[in-house]
């Protein structure tokens, strides 16, 4: 079964969102932007599968072909990502180390990401861009201190994150990677939000990333250390989750730096993250143009 696909976008240069179907997309902010201006607002209110049950019978607005994909949630309060959650994965570290007992976690800012079909920026900085593959879960009910039995009845949707990196600036200091992780467009979500149903449907999803074609991440995520569960209730307990929040889940072995010698993206690449029941994430990549 089809599930629905809400994508925000830019359109004439207008921001909106809107229900992507076979025929186009049907601008729903046109129709329902006064009661919710943003895919957030929406998500707050716990009102995606309502929206997709009303505006199944209308017709779509534009082509496809006529917007710009944005990332899904605009301004979330928090990205949230999560380093080393395959097993093959923490392998590649050779530190002899087990995996730890909690995930390790670091920050992205909004800005650090672009839109499906849009070009992620290499940097003049470092020609070191790499690629990471991951699940995105979005938070649709907040709280704080979330058992892990509660857990997954606190998202509301999932998406996909190529969760590119600078590698060289995630070794600048000793404890962090804030650097590399942050520089202007050099990740992507999207290409949209598919409302969260069940446990099923994230439980033994396949998560694939592909550049130019080629296979270099694939892995399960019924093979990841911390769960879904786990990773909303540790997160949970420090900080308050508020609906929109997004959490970047982990990617499989395979990222560029990993290959001897390192393959990095140039401009051209093609990058594809592909998950069962969600879509495909396609990015290109462009060289930062100086203003």
């Amino acid at each position: 079964m089809s599930r629905p696909k809400f994508l925000s976008f830019t359109q004439k240069n207008r921001k909106g969102y809107g229900l992507l179907t076979e025929e186009g997309v049907v601008d729903l902010s046109a129709r329902y932007g006064a009661r919710w201006p943003t895919l957030r607002e929406v998500i707050e209110e716990g009102s995606l599968f309502r929206l997709a049950a009303e505006s199944a019978s209308l017709s779509s607005d534009f082509p496809a072909e006529d917007i710009r994909f944005e990332i899904p949630i605009p301004s979330p309060e928090k990205i949230i990502c999560v380093g080393v959650n395959f097993p093959d994965r923490n392998e590649e570290y050779k530190d002899g180390q087990a995996a730890p007992a909690n995930p390790s976690l670091f920050i992205r800012f909004p800005r650090s990401f672009t839109g499906h079909n849009e070009p992620l920026i290499r940097p003049p900085e470092s020609a070191q861009l790499d690629y990471e593959g991951e699940i995105v879960i979005v938070i649709g009910k907040g709280g704080r201190r979330i058992a892990e039995a509660d857990a997954l009845g606190h998202i509301a949707a999932l998406s996909l994150c190529n969760e590119g990196t600078i590698r060289d600036w995630v070794r600048h200091a000793k404890f962090n990677v804030t650097q590399g992780k942050n520089f202007d467009r050099t990740g992507s979500i999207g290409p949209w939000l598919v409302p969260y149903t069940d446990e099923a449907q994230l439980a033994d999803i396949n998560l694939e990333t592909r550049v130019n074609g080629e296979v270099r991440q694939r892995d399960r995520t019924s093979r990841m250390i911390f769960s879904f569960r786990k990773i909303i209730n540790y997160i949970s307990t420090f900080t308050t989750l508020v609906p929109g929040d997004v959490i970047v889940t982990g990617t499989p072995t395979g990222a560029g730096a990993r290959f001897d010698p390192p393959t990095w993206l140039k401009p051209g690449d093609i990058v594809e993250v592909e998950a069962d029941g969600i879509g495909i994430l396609r990015n290109t990549i462009a060289d930062e143009v100086s203003a």
